[in-house]
C-alpha cells in the first residue's frame, strides 16, 4: 500500500492514499482532456470548414453543462444509495460532509446466491470530491460526444435540455457502468460480468446517437454529399490527445494507483496501436493509400474495444482484439454502410454506429471471452469472473448472459432515448433553422473558425454578412 499520512487530521485522515488519490485526480484531468481539448479538436478538424466552430464549441459546451447536472443530482443517482433496481436516489454531491467523506460505491455489493456476503462495497482510499470529479470527466466526454452523431444540424438549446435531461435520468455517463452491476448481477450475471456488460453498454449505448440522428433529421444535402475535412492537423493533434487521454479513461477505473491500473493501461495502448495498424493495413490493400482519416478511425475503434476488458485480460487478448476491432468495423464503415439501406438512411456523420457501437459490443464480447480469472480477481474477487475461454461450461454461459444484457441496453437506450426527444421538441426545436443550417458558424456564432485579416464576416440582425474593411486606414 502506498504511503498514507502519519499525522492524522482533518485534512490528512488516516484513510487516505497519497497515491491513490493522486492518481485518480490525474485520470480524471486526463479524461477531461479528452473532452476538451480533444473532442473539440477533433470534431473540428473533421467537419467542413463551415461548422467548425459550431463542432468545437458543442465539446466545450458538454463538458460545462454536465458538471452542474452531475453534482446536483446525476452523481448520487449512479453511485449512491439504491432507488430502483438500477437507480440510485438523486441527491446534491455538494456538502462538505459528502464532499471530505471517504468514498464508496453501495452499488459494487456483491452476495452469494443464498444471501451471504461475497464482496463488500468498493471504498476506495480518497475522499468523495475525488470521485465526483472523475466521473464527471465522464459524464462531460459522453455528452460532448454526442455531437459526433449531431454536427451540423442540432440546435445548442436542444443540445442544453438535452444535457439536463439525460442526466437526470442518467442514460449518460457513468450510471451505464453500475446498470450493468445493479441489474444484471441479479439477473444471473455472476460477478464481475455485470461490471463488464456495464462497461460495454459505454459502447453499445451509442446506438442512440443514431436514433437521435433521426429525431433531428440528416444534415442539408449539399453537406452530405461534400463534407471534407476542414483540418487534417488539428484533428490528428485531438485524436493524440484523446489517445493519451484514454490512459486515465481505463486506468483510473480500478479507483486505485495499483497493480490492475498498470494492466489496463498497457493492454489500452497495445489495442489502440493494433488497431491503427490493422485499420491502415486495410485501407492499403484495398484501396492503396492509407488515410489520416482511416488511422484515427483505427485508434478510436482501438480503444473502445479494450476499455471493458482492459484491466482483465491479458496482453496477447489485447492484441487479438486490436486485430478485431481494427478489421470487424473497417468491413461494416468501408462495405456494409454501403450496403445496407437502412445504414444509409440514417445521417451519422462521423461514423459514431461504427466507432462506438459495434466495436463497444465487439469488446464487452470479447472480454466475455477473454477475461483472465486471476486478473479478474484482482479487480474485483467475486466467484465465476472468468471468460469463457478460461471457464468451460460456466466461463460459456457467462458470455451469453453477457451478449443478452447488451441488448437489454440497447432496447434501453432506444425507449429512453424517444422519450427525451418527444419531450424536447415540445418545448424546444431540435433543429437548426434553414438560414442556420446554410450559413453554418456564422449565423450560429456570429464568428468564424479561419477569419482573413481585412476581410472579416459579422452578423447582423441574426443574418450572416460578408464586409470588406480596409484595416490599414
Amino acid at each position: 500500500m502506498a504511503y498514507q499520512g502519519s499525522n492524522t487530521s482533518a485534512v490528512v485522515p488516516d484513510w487516505l492514499n497519497k497515491g491513490d488519490n493522486s492518481w485518480q485526480m490525474v485520470s480524471a484531468t486526463l479524461v477531461g482532456l479528452q473532452g476538451f481539448p480533444g473532442l473539440a479538436m477533433l470534431y473540428a478538424g473533421l467537419v467542413k470548414q463551415k461548422w467548425a466552430l459550431n463542432s468545437a464549441f458543442m465539446a466545450l459546451y458538454a463538458m460545462a453543462a454536465a458538471m452542474p447536472c452531475w453534482a446536483l443530482w446525476a452523481h448520487k443517482m449512479a453511485f449512491g444509495k439504491r432507488l430502483l433496481p438500477f437507480v440510485g436516489q438523486p441527491g446534491p454531491a455538494l456538502t462538505q460532509d459528502f464532499m471530505i467523506a471517504q468514498s464508496i460505491l453501495p452499488s459494487t455489493v456483491h452476495y452469494k446466491s443464498d444471501g451471504e456476503l461475497e464482496t463488500a462495497a468498493v471504498q476506495p482510499f480518497y475522499p468523495e470530491a475525488s470521485m465526483v470529479f472523475f466521473q464527471w470527466a465522464f459524464a462531460g466526454v459522453t455528452v460532448g460526444l454526442v455531437a459526433g452523431a449531431l454536427l451540423g444540424r442540432m440546435s445548442l438549446k436542444s443540445m442544453d435540455g438535452f444535457c439536463a435531461v439525460v442526466d437526470y435520468i442518467f442514460l449518460y455517463g457513468r450510471c451505464l457502468y453500475f446498470m450493468g452491476w445493479r441489474l444484471l448481477v441479479p439477473l444471473g450475471c455472476d460477478g464481475l460480468f455485470g461490471w463488464i456488460c456495464g462497461a460495454s453498454c459505454i459502447g453499445c449505448g451509442r446506438i442512440y446517437r443514431c436514433l437521435l440522428g433521426i429525431y433531428v433529421g440528416p444534415r442539408l444535402k449539399q453537406d452530405r454529399e461534400d463534407f471534407p475535412p476542414n483540418n487534417l492537423l488539428v484533428a490528428l493533434m485531438g485524436a493524440g490527445t484523446l489517445w493519451l487521454g484514454w490512459t486515465g479513461f481505463n486506468g483510473g477505473d480500478p479507483f486505485s494507483a495499483n497493480v490492475d491500473s498498470s494492466v489496463a493501461v498497457l493492454n489500452t495502448h497495445i489495442c489502440a496501436t493494433t488497431s491503427i495498424l490493422v485499420w491502415v493495413s486495410l485501407d492499403f490493400a484495398f484501396s492503396g493509400k492509407p488515410t489520416t482519416v482511416g488511422a484515427i478511425q483505427g485508434m478510436i475503434i482501438g480503444l473502445v474495444c479494450i476499455t471493458p476488458a482492459a484491466g482483465l485480460v491479458q496482453g496477447w487478448a489485447a492484441v487479438v482484439m486490436g486485430i478485431a476491432s481494427g478489421s470487424v468495423p473497417w468491413y461494416t464503415m468501408t462495405h456494409l454502410n454501403r450496403k445496407w439501406a437502412v445504414l444509409q438512411k440514417v445521417d451519422d456523420a462521423l461514423g459514431i454506429l461504427h466507432t462506438h457501437a459495434i466495436s463497444g459490443i465487439l469488446g464487452g464480447a470479447l472480454t466475455g471471452l477473454f477475461a483472465h480469472p486471476g486478473l479478474s480477481n484482482m479487480f474485483l474477487p467475486v466467484t465465476n469472473s472468468r471468460g469463457a475461454f478460461y471457464g468451460g461450461a460456466s466461463g460459456g454461459m457467462q458470455f451469453v448472459k453477457l451478449l443478452v444484457g447488451a441488448c437489454f441496453v440497447i432496447a434501453w437506450n432506444v425507449v429512453i432515448t424517444s422519450v427525451i426527444m418527444v419531450f424536447i421538441r415540445v418545448f424546444l426545436p431540435l433543429r437548426l433553422s434553414q438560414e442556420e443550417l446554410s450559413a453554418g458558424d456564422i449565423a450560429i456564432h456570429g464568428e468564424e473558425a479561419y477569419a482573413i485579416l481585412g476581410f472579416p464576416k459579422y452578423v447582423e440582425n441574426g443574418r450572416g454578412l460578408d464586409q470588406t474593411h480596409d484595416q490599414r486606414g
